[in-house]
């Protein structure tokens, strides 16, 4: 199974990372990137572990608890693509079409 990391998610883990880094915890900061990373590595051979996304109910929009955060993830037949990685309580908006 392949997994893609959009911009939207790669600039959410540079916040994350720039977060550790202003409150002085390198070492954390370090450790906790690659636990997340290695929570995403694990949907190459279990894509479904997810639970779906409560904001949209869609089977193909699901998300990994790595807390504090969501790691939210579009399932397709043969990839995965994460799109975000948010700070749990924050709900998940999707963005609109506006002409």
């Amino acid at each position: 199974m392949k997994i893609t990391i959009s911009n939207s998610a790669f600039e959410d883990l540079q916040g994350i990372k720039e977060y550790y880094i202003e409150q002085l915890v390198p070492d954390i900061r370090d450790s906790f990137i690659e636990a997340i990373f290695d929570h995403i590595d694990s949907l190459k051979d279990h894509p479904d572990i997810g639970r779906i996304v409560p904001e949209f109910e869609e089977t193909h929009i699901r998300e990994l608890i790595h807390p504090p955060f969501r790691i939210v993830y579009l399932r397709d037949k043969n990839a995965i693509q994460i799109i975000r990685v948010w700070r749990s309580e924050r709900l998940l908006k999707l963005p609109t079409n506006e002409a």
